[in-house]
């Protein structure tokens, strides 16, 4: 009984390895950058719907269409995507919300917005 007991919870412990506590779970802030501290690697977000956070940057954070060397208070639509660790916001994505570009959104296979100047 006691060697089932022991096997059912390795098992359990094995299903649940990687998945994060129902604390660490994601959230979103998007605003203006407060302000960067760069030797604590951290950045303050005012969002106007849930205030001003601090935010911590690591190794692991993914950044698009901005860095954490880019970041200057000031800057506006910057958009964090974080979870709860040890009491700390931590990123696991930064990026510059909006902003243009060009979208292939078609299945043409083209770059060129559909206009199909692909080979006939």
């Amino acid at each position: 009984m006691k060697k089932l007991l022991t096997t059912a919870l390795i098992a359990v412990a094995a299903l649940t390895a990687g998945v994060p506590a129902a604390g660490a779970a994601t959230r979103s802030f998007e605003g203006t950058v407060v302000s960067v501290n760069r030797d604590s690697h951290t950045f303050r977000l005012r969002d106007s719907e849930r205030g001003t956070v601090t935010i911590k940057v690591t190794g692991s954070t993914r950044f698009e269409r901005v860095t954490f060397a880019s970041l200057r208070a000031g800057q506006k639509r910057i958009e964090a995507t974080v979870r709860r660790s040890a009491g700390r916001w931590v990123a696991t994505e930064v990026e510059r919300s909006g902003g243009g570009g060009t979208h292939n959104d078609d299945d043409s296979g083209d770059d060129h917005g559909g206009r199909g100047r692909g080979s006939d």
